[in-house]
């Protein structure tokens, strides 16, 4: 069974964490003021497009693309 393209793309918050260099209470504290999209998967995991958060990131606080970067 072949995965969908956009389901491979999401990950968890441990590693939009690590990727963004922040703390994972971070990530919550986002995803609790909505400044983030993501994808509630049950009501203790949530899923996360690291481009679709680097943009939003982009968008609230004008930060230039190549400081988040993947």
């Amino acid at each position: 069974m072949n995965a969908n393209p956009v389901e491979s793309r999401l990950v968890k918050k441990a590693t939009l964490a690590k990727r963004l260099g922040v703390s994972p209470r971070t990530i919550d504290t986002w995803v609790s003021r909505r400044l983030i999209p993501y994808l509630a998967v049950t009501s203790r995991l949530h899923l996360f497009d690291p481009d679709a958060v680097c943009h939003a990131l982009r968008e609230r606080y004008a930060v230039e693309e190549r400081r988040l970067a993947f």
